[in-house]
């Protein structure tokens, strides 16, 4: 690959940023996204922006609001309720299905570097991430991963609720902990009832929290 190739175009560059800030609660909920202002703070035309902003309202990260432009999407406790429902639908299938074709050793490592999980927010996160990667991987179903990748696209901006929390992140720790055990010992109704357990008191923990929006 030339060092052409390897440097992401400005559009790449600027729908990252953007996604991240969201995803970051940087830019939050009705926040406008000024494609005039946007490229002036980035450093770029107006056309890699559109073309970002665009990305981003198909991936339901922003909306237009009225003839106003775009803004960041809205994040409500019914906006949430209703993504959990999806989500416990797709992940605990996930897990069913990996924990009948996945490589124990690998979620038997996952599990190992679970019980001394960081208490650093965003290494912890990186963690989960590489288990939410194993599963997919392990399920081998392209159809269910490409559905759980525009869930989790939202539900990045919900877990940042849990930040500020410790006891919560501990406990979301043995949580998955329990599902990366589970898989690797091939019990797919463990695998899937420990992960229906997790969702129930993540989803428990925003609405206790007063959600995203409060």
């Amino acid at each position: 690959m030339s060092v052409i190739e390897a440097v992401p175009r400005a559009s790449e560059r600027a729908y990252r940023t953007l996604r991240d800030e969201i995803v970051r609660w940087e830019l939050r909920p009705g926040d406008a996204l000024a494609e005039i202002d946007l490229a002036a703070r980035l450093g770029m035309s107006r056309t890699p922006v559109r073309e970002a902003l665009a990305r981003l309202v198909a991936d339901g990260l922003a909306v237009a609001v009225g003839g106003r432009g775009l803004a960041v999407a809205p994040m409500d406790l019914a906006r949430v309720r209703a993504l959990y429902e999806v989500r416990q639908a797709l992940e605990a299938q996930a897990a069913r299905l990996a924990a009948r074709r996945g490589d124990p050793a690998v979620f038997a490592a996952l599990a190992a570097e679970l019980a001394a999980a960081p208490s650093e927010p965003a290494a912890y996160y990186d963690l989960v991430a590489r288990l939410d990667a194993a599963i997919d991987a392990a399920a081998a179903n392209d159809y269910l991963t490409a559905a759980l990748t525009g869930v989790r696209t939202h539900l990045e901006r919900i877990r940042r609720i849990a930040q500020d929390d410790p006891a919560r992140l501990a406990a979301a720790a043995v949580e998955h902990r329990t599902i990366a055990a589970a898989i690797a010992a091939g019990d797919a109704d463990l695998a899937a009832h420990a992960t229906h357990v997790h969702l129930h008191h993540s989803l428990d923990n925003v609405v206790r929290t007063g959600g995203p929006a409060a």
